[in-house]
């Protein structure tokens, strides 16, 4: 049924300059990659947007909704999940840019009484993930990747939060070691709330999203709707697919909650990298990677991705239950790329999708 409601792929060219210079972009590359998510039913529907300088182009494949013939929208909101992670390292850099915390403080000289051994635990491991800290997601119905049913509605506080992590022991000591953990982005959050004296949401928004005018870019709390134009996400519960794409993403908190667009995420990568957002010692530090045993290696809030041409590529990837979002961009933020897409039931040979699709977007063209 998905094939015979998917629409066929729509591309929209966002820049007047592209008449008057050469086209640097690898359009039909890039558009049959996201016609082959939607055609192999990896996704219900997936869109980037990519933009070097004055030139910025948009494709999109697939529908807003299994029973719609509307076109996915090139600048519709989606749920960047991780992506959130890349917003709060950048206020915990400035904040330190600011003198308000060094990385290697220990995060308890803070956050006294909050993280079980926390006086060995610096900043900039929490940011890193090699502080060991046990990730709450991996427990049973505490995952916004997995169907939760009426509890998806549910409002949480990071403390509970918190409580599900150290109630388990820690994956390693601090930094013996590298894993994934949303709970160090839970305590880097109320780290940025007890240094601003503010929400963390607010802080995101006053100092990243407010002066970039990312004005699609929403911190929503405990709002479960994405606001519209949306493509919906879907995921399979016995059998049938459902719509997933309603939820309270306060399960998430600073770790994952955020709402974006494809055209903000490359504005503000693009300042990111760019140099804008911290000082030139904070960005260095940021992009200090350490190796994961994945596909990437990790900074601080940050992911390195060596793409099979040699070029590397810096940002971070996302998801929540229905959602998965990729926002990249060239070491010198001069060429950014977001995508989203809204998976299925297969992911079998996606990954390979996704990297072309990356590789075709940021690989110099073979002579």
């Amino acid at each position: 049924m998905l094939l015979r409601l998917a629409v066929a792929g729509t591309a929209v060219i966002t820049s007047a300059c592209s008449l008057l210079a050469p086209d640097p972009f690898p359009r039909s590359a890039l558009q049959s990659g996201l016609d082959r998510l939607v055609e192999t039913q990896a996704a219900t529907a997936a869109m980037l947007r990519i933009r070097e300088g004055e030139h910025e182009w948009a494709a999109g494949a697939g529908a807003q909704a299994l029973a719609s013939s509307v076109p996915v929208s090139t600048s519709g909101r989606f749920r960047i999940g991780s992506v959130t992670k890349t917003f709060v390292a950048t206020v915990v850099l400035q904040l330190a840019d600011e003198g308000r915390l060094a990385l290697d403080d220990p995060i308890a000289r803070h956050l006294p009484g909050i993280v079980p051994g926390g006086e060995a635990i610096t900043v900039r491991q929490l940011l890193n993930h090699t502080s060991g800290i046990y990730d709450y997601a991996h427990e049973r119905d505490w995952s916004t990747n997995r169907w939760r049913g009426e509890a998806r509605f549910r409002t949480y506080r990071p403390q509970e939060l918190l409580d599900v992590a150290f109630a388990r022991l820690p994956h390693f000591p601090p930094g013996q070691g590298w894993h994934y953990s949303n709970t160090n982005y839970v305590v880097a959050g109320l780290l940025v709330e007890k240094l601003t004296g503010k929400p963390y949401g607010d802080a995101v928004t006053e100092r990243i999203i407010r002066p970039l005018r990312l004005n699609r870019t929403t911190v929503p709390g405990t709002d479960p709707t994405v606001p519209e134009p949306h493509a919906h996400g879907y995921t399979e519960v016995a059998g049938t697919l459902v719509d997933a794409t309603e939820m309270n993403p306060s399960l998430d908190w600073a770790a994952g909650e955020m709402i974006s667009t494809a055209d903000d995420l490359d504005r503000f990568f693009s300042a990111l990298l760019g140099g804008e957002l911290m000082s030139a010692a904070a960005s260095t530090a940021m992009r200090d990677t350490v190796e994961t045993g994945q596909v990437f290696r990790y900074g601080l809030g940050l992911q390195r991705y060596d793409l099979p041409c040699g070029a590397s590529v810096y940002g971070h990837g996302g998801e929540l239950l229905g959602y998965l979002t990729y926002a990249m961009a060239s070491p010198d933020g001069h060429r950014q790329l977001a995508l989203s897409y809204n998976p299925l039931r297969s992911r079998e040979g996606t990954s390979e999708i996704v990297i072309g699709l990356f590789a075709n977007g940021f690989c110099p063209p073979a002579p």
